[in-house]
């Protein structure tokens, strides 16, 4: 199968991509992102290299979380039995679309089925969050604290995680890195923010007086005493 349009902004490299084009999959991955997210494509991919082990109408295409969580499943537990070792952070973030994380994924996949190293390594954010494409923004444009967190927790995230507790810290980490950014931007900026000296930064400080500069002083002060 030939593709005649690869994705503009696929956040993989082009060696990447050649291979993905090689193996004629069902469909092409337009949004990495998007498309990589409920396990589909993964499967295809391993069926190439593992025909056995992958049967693709055990494997759901579809977008719902019990779809992804179904595939998933089945194959973490060929992972398992392969002995491949992906971190689970990176699983977790593809399946709920985390920035980076189907891209960091679709790169491992590369480099342990064809044994290659790639030329041109791909920047991901580690963290998979919004923080990179923030930081290119404009300081009016943005994020708030409710769209951070909007942006950075997904719903199927939510639903997947039935602990309340580690959702609420979920949401405290992305509300102190937004606290974070925030007091950087004033940093940088302080007249946008009409940030103004405390009391204490405006106040004169002089260097303390060392032992051997008081010392003569100190002389003085007493010669002039006896006089």
């Amino acid at each position: 199968m030939a593709y005649t349009q690869s994705p503009k902004k696929s956040g993989l490299p082009r060696e990447v991509l050649k291979w993905l084009q090689s193996l004629e999959l069902s469909f092409f991955p337009k949004n990495v992102r998007r498309d990589f997210s409920n396990g589909y494509i993964v499967a295809e991919i391993f069926s190439w290299y593992f025909p056995r082990d992958f049967h693709m109408h055990s494997y759901d295409n579809g977008a719902s979380l019990a779809a992804k969580q179904s595939n998933w499943s089945q194959i973490e537990r060929f992972f398992v039995k392969q002995n491949i070792s992906l971190l689970k952070e990176v699983i977790d973030g593809t399946i709920h679309c985390k920035p980076g994380a189907a891209e960091l994924l679709v790169q491992e996949i590369y480099t342990i089925l064809t044994n290659r190293r790639i030329q041109t390594i791909q920047r991901v954010e580690q963290d998979f969050t919004d923080k990179a494409y923030q930081d290119q923004l404009p300081m009016v444009a943005r994020a708030t604290a409710s769209v951070a967190i909007k942006s950075n927790l997904s719903l199927s995230e939510v639903i997947a995680e039935p602990n309340i507790i580690a959702n609420q810290r979920k949401v405290l980490a992305i509300i102190h890195r937004h606290i974070e950014q925030r007091k950087e931007e004033r940093t940088q900026d302080p007249k946008r923010f009409n940030v103004k000296a405390t009391l204490g930064e405006q106040a004169v400080r002089l260097p303390p007086l060392l032992a051997h500069q008081s010392e003569p002083n100190l002389q003085m002060n007493t010669s002039q005493a006896a006089c």
